[in-house]
């Protein structure tokens, strides 16, 4: 089973940009980040740091576009910074809710879990790749965005809104909500 523990910051923009960042501490590849950003038209890019990872995640979501980029990245427990090629990214956070439970059965997550994960933030917490795997997420602290400004070649996407429409990536989609999200991802 992979494990990838880190954080998911994810918001929409007044542009229609949607946004994701992944930025992993503990993975099967070591530490790294990853922007997941579906355009306004449909179009959905992966901006990886290399290519080994870029196969990797490409094999589990779905893409119209892969790049291979440095993302420089600067961070602490409520904010973070990241900047590619063409995108400079700045997010802060409150401190938010933590789960009591760090360490949940899988089956927990795929159920209960599940349950108030759609019921409450629209999102899923257990599904199936795109190549067959399954894939559980257990969110151990979820924060809302305070700020979240996002440049494209120096041009702003506009104010931060709901995470809409669906970016479809994957099995599942952030929470509507602009958050941050300490998780661990179990894929198997």
């Amino acid at each position: 089973m992979d494990i990838f523990e880190g954080r998911i910051t994810s918001c929409g923009f007044s542009s229609g940009d949607r946004i994701v960042i992944g930025t992993w501490i503990n993975t099967p590849f070591g530490s790294f980040s990853d922007i997941m950003w579906a355009k306004p038209d449909g179009t959905k890019v992966l901006i990886a740091p290399n290519q080994k990872i870029a196969n990797y995640i490409s094999s589990l979501y779905d893409f119209d576009i892969i790049k291979i980029e440095e993302l420089d990245i600067e961070s602490d427990e409520n904010m973070m910074k990241i900047e590619t090629k063409d995108l400079n990214c700045h997010f802060e956070w409150s401190r938010g809710v933590s789960f009591l439970i760090k360490k949940r059965p899988l089956w927990f997550v795929a159920s209960i879990e599940y349950f108030f994960g759609w019921l409450i933030f629209g999102t899923k917490t257990y599904g199936k790749t795109k190549n067959g795997k399954k894939e559980w997420y257990a969110v151990d602290r979820l924060s809302r965005l305070t700020l979240a400004d996002v440049e494209f070649n120096g041009k702003n996407l506009g104010e931060q809104t709901k995470f809409h429409p669906k970016a479809n990536f994957g099995f599942s989609d952030p929470p509507k909500m602009p958050c941050s999200a300490l998780v661990r991802s179990h894929i198997e």
